[in-house]
């Protein structure tokens, strides 16, 4: 009888260890298959193939591009503060367009009047580094000596456009992550406080989702024109878009 109670054991045990094998496989298939779906479309997306020819480090970069083209946010001798930057897309745009290189690019014509930009990234990654950027990795931009650190390296204290591709760490709950994307954005508009120049210019990433209204109502209330924009690089099953945030009427 004991043995026949070890042999029951013994086969309840062996059920379960493949029980759990096979549903370990199942999840191991199923992640596989989301992987290669995920990396199969990246690869066929025109925008990142666009990214890779025109030497822009992701392509996100054709989101900012589009924005500007259309209203104009990046001028030469502006002063950008780049949230979220890692890698890196965003800030090789505004360098670019703010003329942070001091030799004159994009559509300008070649005049030495033009005045000079300045772009400054952080992020909580490392960011590999950008001529004509200057980068703060590895720093929580809700930090209070970030901020500082911050005010220290802008050549004015402030800046005319602030602008933030951040997103929070997904949990794949889409109501937790578009709440902590909307505190993200929150908080940058009480930092804006400190460091954005009256008049100036903010345009923050969002995720779709019941308290969009209030990162939109927060920013009517500080600034005189706000749209919400979609970009064309922005993908269509993608809850992302942007707020465009114009006039900041802050001192």
């Amino acid at each position: 009888m004991a043995w026949a109670g070890g042999a029951a054991a013994a086969g309840d045990s062996c059920r379960r260890l493949v029980s759990k094998c096979l549903h370990s496989t199942a999840r191991f298939l199923k992640k596989t298959g989301a992987e290669h779906w995920w990396l199969q479309r990246h690869l066929k997306d025109p925008f990142v193939k666009a990214a890779k020819r025109q030497h822009y480090r992701c392509r996100s970069a054709f989101k900012l591009l589009e924005i500007d083209d259309k209203h104009r946010i990046l001028r030469p001798g502006l002063c950008v503060l780049d949230c979220g930057a890692a890698p890196g897309a965003w800030s090789q745009v505004a360098v670019e367009r703010v003329n942070a290189l001091g030799t004159v690019c994009h559509s300008f014509d070649l005049d030495p009047a033009v005045p000079t930009g300045f772009v400054l990234g952080v992020d909580l990654l490392r960011i590999s580094p950008l001529e004509g950027a200057v980068f703060l990795s590895e720093r929580d931009i809700a930090d209070p000596s970030t901020v500082r650190a911050i005010q220290g390296l802008l050549p004015a204290e402030k800046v005319d456009v602030v602008l933030s591709d951040m997103a929070p760490n997904a949990t794949g709950i889409k109501e937790l992550d578009h709440q902590k994307l909307i505190s993200l954005c929150l908080g940058l508009l009480s930092l804006s406080q400190s460091i954005l120049k009256p008049k100036g210019t903010m345009l923050c990433k969002f995720w779709d989702g019941r308290e969009s209204h209030l990162l939109q109502n927060r920013l009517k209330e500080q600034f005189q024109d706000v749209r919400t924009i979609k970009p064309q690089a922005s993908r269509k099953d993608s809850a992302e878009s942007y707020y465009l945030a114009r006039l900041y009427k802050g001192k």
